[in-house]
């Protein structure tokens, strides 16, 4: 026992006595500094936990930024530990951590970073602006917004240009319009008015909210503008559908010496193409030529496009064909400009050539058939849409419906609401006026009254139109005058609203409410362009207060052939036939083509005033020397003509000469007229054809009063 341990003991004394190897010195700052010069992020990172002391504030910083970069989260959650675990526990450095919870954000982890807010003992302004942006970018604006308030609320930290921006772009995102006016208050109080960067969000929140005279009174009291404040002026013009302010902006900016953004000349180009401005496309065009914007992918395609809509297709295809770098949206420009000028051979050719398609792609042939109402054309691209293409929008949808409304196809549109119902496009509210107008157009009013009911607050004007149009169009015209007054508790008639209330009273003849939706108009200034001045001559017409509707005629400025066929029909309803054709000789000298509805009016203003031989003239006219072929109508019109005054023989030659048998309410109308001017030959003939038509309800020829007009 004694031995043993004097040897252990020996052994222990030996390797006292040895000299120590020297420890490994814990790495350095520098090391890092290495490996982040190295692009070794990786070792970089390995080594932070190795130094038990806080790094200098530059070095965290660009460590952040590398972790952000690559959005790596597990190295951003390190780089917290080390920062709080090697300095004070009351006192982190709060710079660091405000850096740290904007690495979060972009690392896509909202929680870490308001975990980290929510435990931070110390906050400063930068705090809350990183809090808020990450929200912000996040989409989460509504939670960026109640920061915002709790911000301004605690009195710690006076919002800066960094938060009011991100308020204000959370609050166009929401088009809270109210508290953008509220946010728009304390930015004017914190004396930010002249920052054109919140100026700027100012302008672009009112737009997005649809106020453009709000947009636009802050955009014009801004004194400096840079190239992003007269985009997003352009950008809210054009999205309002003012398509021709957009496009004055535009020059305006040039004149100033603002070098526009590529944006700003495409969204120009794309309002020009709204607003049929060729003219003024073509000027673009030359300015984008000498800014260097003629290469730009951006910019070449709103070219193709504005050329395309303005039926210059083949400067359209040169673009397409000289471009180098084609991708889906030049191949979509080129296939929209063909299908919606009809051009459907050069547009299925392209759209099978096409590398690869998006929904888009197949929505611009859609809507080019939809267009031309090609609704045979449009019914096999949706099947063909749904046997090649899984992806389908919100605009596919719509179009389908106007197709399913285009040809009556009420189960088809049933079938279209159903996917609706399924894949969660019921909120949609260009989806839910697509159903009440489908269901309108197919006569399913009650379909169309229930799915109006259940948009309650997500309704629109064009919601109620669809739903006064359906009233109008199947007959029921009282419910559709109701419906035009309920709107009015709503939202405000537009001049599509108040001619479709117009034709239904026409329809019902009710000549007050005619004068009342009139005054309306006046009073509210609308456009009185020709359709509504068309639908208030036939309203006019059909309650008999003729003067009234040539008084709306005579102001008109411009005059179309539907004006022109409704005047001279109003004249022959209301007996001023000879009125009627005085018009039509103004409407020929005026250089409007006659079509066959205007021949229908003028052959009933011959019935009116008893012009036989003009009206036989008129009838020969129509083929020889307008290139119309007569319908049903102006045979049915010849005879009345002819049977009425009591030209029985013209009449039994014109029958002979028909190209076809005069229908059962022809025969019906040659037998009346026969049997009240006593022409027996040819009324019983009609006799004869009633009988063997109708044996149920057979008639019998009697003659009436008068002498025998038989021919010697």
């Amino acid at each position: 026992m004694a031995s043993s341990a004097a040897s252990v003991l020996n052994r222990l004394l030996q390797n006292a006595s040895r000299p120590k190897k020297p420890s490994q010195p814990p790495p350095s700052p520098s090391l890092i500094l290495h490996h982040i010069n190295s692009n070794n992020f990786a070792a970089a990172f390995s080594a932070l936990f190795s130094i038990p002391t806080p790094l200098s504030i530059p070095l965290y910083s660009r460590l952040l930024r590398i972790s952000a970069s690559t959005r790596s989260l597990v190295d951003a959650r390190h780089l917290e530990s080390h920062i709080i675990s090697t300095h004070h526990p009351r006192h982190p450095p709060t710079f660091l951590l405000n850096r740290t919870i904007e690495t979060y954000a972009a690392c896509g982890s909202l929680r870490d970073a308001r975990e980290l807010f929510d435990e931070m003992p110390r906050r400063n302004g930068g705090t809350w602006n990183a809090i808020i942006s990450a929200y912000a970018s996040a989409g989460h604006s509504h939670d960026a917004i109640l920061l915002f308030s709790r911000m301004n609320k605690s009195g710690s930290s006076r919002p800066n240009d960094v938060s009011f921006a991100c308020a204000l772009g959370s609050c166009a995102d929401l088009l809270a319009l109210l508290l953008a006016r509220q946010i728009h208050c304390l930015v004017l109080k914190y004396g930010f008015a002249k920052n054109v960067i919140l100026s700027t969000s100012v302008v672009d929140v009112y737009g997005k909210c649809g106020i453009m005279s709000d947009a636009r009174k802050v955009f014009d009291e801004m004194r400096e503008r840079n190239a992003v404040s007269w985009n997003v002026i352009v950008r809210r013009y054009l999205e309002m559908n003012e398509g021709e302010e957009a496009v004055i902006l535009f020059f305006t900016m040039i004149v100033d010496g603002v070098r526009p953004l590529n944006f700003t000349v495409s969204n120009a180009l794309v309002a020009c193409s709204d607003v049929s401005a060729l003219k003024e496309g073509c000027q673009i065009h030359g300015i984008a030529v000498k800014l260097g914007f003629d290469g730009d992918h951006v910019v070449e395609n709103s070219l193709m496009e504005m050329y395309a809509k303005n039926g210059l297709l083949e400067d359209a295809r040169k673009l397409f064909d000289d471009s180098t770098s084609r991708d889906v949206v030049s191949w979509t420009s080129i296939i929209s400009g063909y299908a919606l000028c009809g051009r459907f051979a050069e547009a299925e050719k392209l759209f099978d050539s096409m590398p690869e398609r998006n929904v888009v792609s197949w929505n611009a042939m859609l809507a080019g058939y939809v267009r031309c109402l090609c609704w045979g054309k449009a019914l096999d691209f949706i099947f063909l849409m749904a046997k090649e293409s899984e992806e389908m929008d919100n605009v596919s949808l719509k179009l389908i419906l106007n197709v399913c409304a285009g040809v009556s196809d009420l189960e088809l549109g049933k079938q279209v609401h159903g996917f609706v119902f399924r894949h969660g496009f019921c909120s949609n509210i260009f989806i839910g006026n697509a159903l009440v107008d489908m269901y309108g157009k197919c006569g399913n009013l009650r379909s169309a009254e229930l799915w109006f009911l259940s948009m309650a607050s997500n309704r629109d004007k064009i919601s109620w139109n669809a739903l006064i149009s359906g009233y109008t169009r199947h007959g029921r015209s009282e419910e559709a005058l109701n419906a035009f007054g309920e709107m009015q508790w709503e939202t405000t008639p537009n001049e599509f609203t108040c001619s479709t209330a117009l034709a239904a009273c026409a329809n019902i003849f009710v000549l007050r409410h005619g004068k009342q939706i009139h005054a309306h108009m006046i009073r509210n200034d609308f456009n009185m362009d020709v359709i509504i001045q068309g639908a208030l001559v036939d309203m006019y017409c059909k309650c008999r207060s003729i003067e009234y509707a040539i008084n709306v005629f005579e102001q008109a400025t411009s005059k179309d052939i539907i004006l022109w066929n409704s005047m001279i029909m109003g004249c022959a309803y209301n007996g001023r036939g000879e009125f009627g054709l005085e018009l039509f000789e103004m409407m020929l000298k005026d250089g409007t083509k006659a079509d066959n509805v205007t021949f229908i009016a003028i052959l009933l203003a011959c019935i009116t005033e008893g012009y036989v031989d003009l009206g036989h003239r008129y009838f020969n006219l129509m083929s020889d020397e307008f290139g119309i072929i007569p319908r049903v109508e102006h045979y049915e019109c010849m005879i009345e003509l002819l049977g009425k005054h009591g030209f029985m023989v013209e009449l039994e030659d014109f029958i002979e000469r028909m190209p076809f048998e005069p229908t059962t309410p022809m025969w019906m109308r040659i037998f009346d007229c026969c049997r009240e001017h006593s022409y027996a030959r040819l009324g019983e003939r009609a006799e004869r054809w009633i009988n063997e038509s109708n044996p149920l309800n057979p008639v019998e020829f009697n003659v009436c009063s008068g002498p025998a007009m038989e021919p010697s």
